[in-house]
C-alpha cells in the first residue's frame, strides 16, 4: 500500500487526501492546528473547510511531521503559495531521499518570480525529476462530493509521473499525464488572476461578452508568457489552461473569483480579505506575474489592471476603460 502525506489542511489538502486514500494509499493529513487534527484523526471530518465530508477510515492526521512523512513515497504539499519557501526550510529534511514530492499549489513567489516547484527544487534540496504538479479544475468542494472533474500531472520524469497518475485514479477523478511543468504552473497561476477580473466584471453587472472576453484574453496572456519560458503553447488549450481557467472564473465556488466580486462592489482589499476569509492566491500573484512578464517584454494588460486595482487603489470601472481603450491591434 502506498504511503503518502498531505502537508496543509485547509480544503483542498484535505479534498486531495480524499482521493488518494479512496484510491488505496494510507494517508496522513499534517496540520499545525490541534482541533483540526483531532478532528480528522478521530472523526474523519473536516467540517471548517469541507462540511459534510467523510474522509476515508485510511485517512487520519497528525501535527507530528516527522513521523508522518516517515516512509512516505508521496509528499503533497497544499499551503499558501507565498509561505512555501518559509516553511520548506523546516520541512525538507523530513523528505525521504526517492520520495515524490506533488505542488498543489497555484502561484509565482513574490520577490524571485519562481515557480512553485522551482522554490521546491531549490529550498528542500529535491531534484526537478521528484517533483510532480497537479492541476486543473478542481475545486475542493466538488472533488469532496465525488463528482466527476479531471487533472493534469506532470513531471519531468515520466515513469513518476505515471506512477502519480495511478495513485490518484478514480471512477469521479481523472488524472493525464504532462511532461509540461511550466505550462502546467503557469496556467494554475494566472487563472488565479484572471478569475480575480473575472468576479469583478460579474459584480459590476458586466455580461456575458464582457467575461468571454476576459477568459480568452486572459489565457492568451498565459500562453504569451507561457511561450516565452519554454511552455508547450497546447497545455494552454488544455485541462491545467482553459479548464483551470473556466472553472475558476465561472464558479461562485472560486475564491478568487469570489474576492474579485468584492473589489467589483467597490470594497477595497482589506474589507475584501476580512470578508472572504481565505487565500486568494491571485491578490499577491497579481504583482509576481507583473514582475515576471516584464522581466520577459511580455504584454499581460489584464494582469496589470489587476494589480492596479488590488494595490495601487484603480476603481475597477477606470481599468475597464483602460483595457478597452488600447492600441489596436491583430488579434
Amino acid at each position: 500500500m502506498t504511503r503518502a502525506v498531505v502537508i496543509g489542511s485547509g480544503a483542498w489538502g484535505t479534498a486531495f487526501a480524499k482521493v488518494l486514500g479512496e484510491a488505496g494509499a494510507k494517508v496522513t493529513i499534517w496540520g499545525r492546528r490541534v482541533s483540526v487534527v483531532e478532528e480528522i484523526r478521530d472523526r474523519h471530518t473536516n467540517a471548517g473547510s469541507l462540511p459534510g465530508l467523510r474522509l476515508p477510515e485510511q485517512v487520519t492526521a497528525s501535527s507530528d511531521l516527522a513521523a508522518a512523512t516517515d516512509g512516505a513515497e508521496l509528499i503533497a504539499i497544499a499551503v499558501p503559495s507565498q509561505t512555501l519557501r518559509g516553511n520548506l526550510a523546516e520541512w525538507a529534511g523530513h523528505f525521504g531521499r526517492d520520495a515524490t514530492v506533488i505542488s498543489l499549489m497555484k502561484g509565482i513567489e513574490l520577490g524571485t518570480t519562481k515557480r512553485m516547484s522551482e522554490v521546491i527544487v531549490e529550498t528542500a534540496n529535491v531534484e526537478p525529476e521528484r517533483v510532480v504538479v497537479v492541476s486543473g479544475p478542481n475545486l475542493a468542494p466538488e472533488i469532496a462530493e465525488g463528482q466527476p472533474t479531471a487533472t493534469v500531472v506532470a513531471c519531468l520524469d515520466e515513469e513518476r509521473a505515471k506512477r502519480v497518475q495511478h495513485a490518484l485514479a478514480l471512477p469521479y477523478f481523472r488524472p493525464y499525464t504532462s511532461d509540461d511543468v511550466v505550462g502546467c504552473e503557469l496556467g494554475g497561476a494566472v487563472k488565479n488572476v484572471i478569475a480575480l477580473a473575472y468576479g469583478m466584471a460579474a459584480a459590476m453587472g458586466l455580461g456575458d461578452n464582457t467575461r468571454a472576453s476576459l477568459i480568452t484574453r486572459g489565457l492568451a496572456e498565459t500562453a504569451r508568457l507561457g511561450v516565452a519560458l519554454g511552455a508547450d503553447p497546447l497545455t494552454f488549450a488544455g485541462l491545467a489552461g482553459l479548464g483551470d481557467l473556466v472553472a475558476s472564473c465561472s464558479s461562485p465556488l472560486a475564491r478568487n473569483r469570489t474576492f474579485g466580486e468584492h473589489l467589483g462592489r467597490g470594497e477595497s482589499l482589506e474589507q475584501a480579505q476580512a470578508a472572504t476569509r481565505q487565500t486568494a492566491e491571485g491578490v499577491k500573484s497579481c504583482l509576481s506575474i507583473r514582475d515576471l512578464a516584464r522581466a520577459h517584454d511580455i504584454e499581460m494588460p489584464i494582469v496589470e489592471q489587476v494589480e492596479r486595482v488590488c494595490h495601487e487603489g484603480v476603481d475597477p470601472q477606470i481599468a475597464v476603460k483602460l483595457l478597452m481603450g488600447r492600441e489596436m491591434k491583430p488579434e
